[in-house]
C-alpha cells in the first residue's frame, strides 16, 4: 500500500479539466461517494461490492474517502476483489481513529475535509453517489455545483437503487419549477438505477455546451 501526505487547490482541479473533454470513453477512474454505515439492509452492502466489481470489470479504478466502514469498505473490497487499483484520501483526524482501510492500493493522507474531496476528485474522471447520509449529500451537491460552474467536466452519477433517491429527485425538479435551478444544470445529474446503466451513461455523457467550447479552443490554437 502506497502511502501519501498530500494537499490539493480548487485551481488544480480547474487546470486538470482546463481543456474538457467531449464525452468520457475511456473512464480511468471514478470517485464514489456514500455511507460509512451499511444501512439497515444488507442489500445496502451487496450493492456497494456489485459497483466495485462492475467498475473493475470495466477496467475503472477507484477514488474514494478511504474508510473502512460500511459502504465504503464494501465498494473499495468489491474494486480488489475485481483486479482494480483502489486509491483512499483521508483526512488525520479520521486516520487516527483508525477507520483507515489497511489494504489499499494508495493511500493518501490530508488535513481537511475540504482537501480530501478536492484531492478525490483531482484524481477521477467522474463521480458516482450511492446510499449514503448527510457526507454523501455534501459530496454529491458540492460536484455538482462544481459542475455547473464549470470546474469539473466530467460525469456525476447517482445510483438510485430501489428508488433511494425518489425523493431528492422530486426536490429537484421543484427546484427547477421554481425558477432555482436552470434545466441544463439538473441534467448534469446522470441517473440509474443499476451500475450497468449508470456506468453507460457516464461513458456516453456530453456536456451540451462541450461542443461549444472546444470550438473557442480551436480558434485560440
Amino acid at each position: 500500500m502506497g502511502i501519501q501526505m498530500t494537499s490539493v487547490s480548487i485551481g488544480q482541479i480547474r487546470s486538470r479539466y482546463l481543456r474538457p473533454k467531449a464525452y468520457f470513453p475511456n473512464m480511468k477512474s471514478i470517485v464514489v461517494y456514500c455511507g460509512s454505515n451499511a444501512g439497515k439492509r444488507s442489500e445496502y452492502l451487496e450493492l456497494a461490492t456489485e459497483v466495485g466489481l462492475a467498475m473493475a470489470k470495466r477496467g475503472i479504478n477507484l477514488v474514494y474517502g478511504g474508510g473502512n466502514l460500511g459502504l465504503m469498505r464494501a465498494v473499495a473490497d468489491g474494486t480488489l476483489a475485481g483486479g482494480a487499483q483502489v486509491t483512499g484520501i483521508i483526512p488525520n483526524f479520521l486516520a487516527e481513529l483508525e477507520v483507515a482501510h489497511q489494504t489499499l492500493t494508495e493511500i493518501h493522507f490530508v488535513e481537511t475535509m475540504h482537501e480530501r474531496k478536492a484531492k478525490m476528485v483531482s484524481l477521477s474522471d467522474g463521480v458516482i453517489n450511492l446510499p449514503g447520509g448527510y457526507g454523501t449529500l455534501d459530496e454529491m451537491f458540492e460536484i455538482l455545483s462544481w459542475s455547473q460552474l464549470k470546474i469539473f467536466h466530467g460525469p456525476v452519477g447517482v445510483l438510485n437503487y430501489n428508488g433511494f433517491y425518489n425523493h431528492l429527485l422530486a426536490h429537484i425538479e421543484v427546484m427547477v419549477e421554481e425558477g432555482f435551478l436552470r434545466p441544463e444544470n439538473r441534467d448534469l445529474l446522470i441517473v440509474a438505477d443499476n451500475i450497468e446503466d449508470l456506468l453507460d451513461k457516464m461513458l456516453a455523457f456530453e456536456r451540451k455546451e462541450t461542443k461549444l467550447e472546444l470550438k473557442n479552443i480551436q480558434r485560440e490554437k
